[in-house]
């Protein structure tokens, strides 16, 4: 079977890059995926990881002959490296990024470019607070989203190509708008970074933060984990969105007083109003964030803490044809055993996991 792209060409071989390199090397969507940056030895490792085929340390040679070229590198950069590489271009070769802010690089990129060339902004929405290649996962995009940001004057077989990347690496397509993606990420990706950074710093500075700190547990840290994440590149992005960013911000003040009020004032049915109004909101979200308007249907699996517990438990699952999406160990106590959250995609996977582990004798429940 004939490559999706005879050479595609990544520039910031990175936890992004670094995965779409996988996921393309891996599955033989490319007859060669070339690697560039800044770092020698993270291009060295990139290799190692099987992210890329070859590298070069010079972008311009690296996009030489490539038909598919992917900007990883952080957005403030974006365009920089778009002009570096312009005068190197074959003629049918389709630019995309990965930049979590789109408008002005679209923008930008339209104006640059010389007749013929295409430029597709992308956004895969995926990834984790760490950083760097020997982080990346040839799985990380694997029912995630994926946004496209394609304009009027965006040649649909450039769309067509990137879209044979979205399907290949194995996410879900959404087009979009530029501004209306920057809207939605500022909502949904960005605030939800500033909150969380936001409450890290009000606790530390707290007096006595320094002793409260160690008792935070799961909701704190389920909240704040991402303020983990580079700060650098979320300097990059905040500056790069800060219209809809501040405006994010300034919504949220608005909902943030109100509690303010109700709470000051004593209001015990309002308080609860709101807090059952974003229950239910949040309650209708897809359990996994990354498969877009599609549920998981999951069990909850008490398991003794032991060697081998969960290969125990899947075993059976495997053996009746079951296919776990997804898994997570939500909490144990060393010596007793714990608890495990097992993801399905349908609900007949559901039901017949919670049938075949009762009849092993788990203590399982349907969430």
């Amino acid at each position: 079977m004939n490559p999706d792209f005879n050479r595609v060409a990544i520039i910031g071989v990175g936890l992004i890059g670094g995965s779409l390199g996988m996921a393309l090397c891996a599955r033989g969507l490319a007859g060669e995926v070339v690697g560039s940056g800044s770092s020698a030895e993270n291009l060295y490792l990139a290799r190692e990881l099987g992210a890329i085929h070859r590298y070069t340390d010079s972008i311009t040679n690296s996009v030489h002959g490539a038909d598919l070229i992917i900007i990883a590198t952080p957005v403030s950069v974006t365009i920089k490296v778009l002009k570096e590489i312009i005068p190197y271009l074959s003629p049918a070769a389709v630019v995309t990024d990965v930049g979590s802010t789109k408008a002005a690089i679209v923008r930008d990129a339209a104006q640059l470019l010389p007749s013929g060339a295409c430029f597709v902004g992308g956004h895969p929405m995926a990834g984790t607070e760490r950083a760097g290649v020997r982080e990346a996962d040839p799985y990380l995009f694997e029912n995630a989203v994926y946004i496209l940001t394609p304009t009027s004057e965006t040649p649909p077989a450039a769309v067509t190509k990137v879209g044979k990347l979205v399907a290949g690496v194995g996410a879900k397509l959404i087009e979009m708008d530029p501004e209306q993606h920057d809207q939605a990420v500022a909502a949904v990706s960005h605030l939800p970074y500033i909150i969380a950074s936001s409450l890290v710093n009000t606790v530390a500075r707290m007096p006595g933060g320094e002793s409260i700190l160690p008792l935070a547990a799961g909701g704190f840290r389920d909240t704040t984990r991402i303020a983990s994440s580079n700060t650098t590149m979320w300097r990059d992005i905040l500056l790069a969105n800060r219209e809809q960013v501040i405006n994010m911000i300034r919504s949220f003040q608005v909902e943030l007083n109100k509690y303010e009020k109700i709470i000051e004032t004593g209001e015990g049915a309002e308080i609860l109003k709101k807090l059952i109004s974003a229950r239910d909101v949040r309650s209708g979200l897809p359990a996994k964030t990354s498969r877009y308007l599609s549920n998981l249907y999951e069990i909850v699996v008490t398991v003794p803490d032991q060697p081998g517990a969960i290969v125990a438990f899947a075993a059976p699952l495997a053996n009746a044809d079951i296919n776990i999406s997804d898994i997570e160990i939500l909490r144990v106590r060393e010596g007793e055993g714990g608890t495990i959250r097992v993801g399905f995609a349908t609900q007949e996977e559901q039901d017949n996991a919670f049938n075949v582990l009762k009849e092993k004798g788990y203590t399982v429940r349907k969430k």
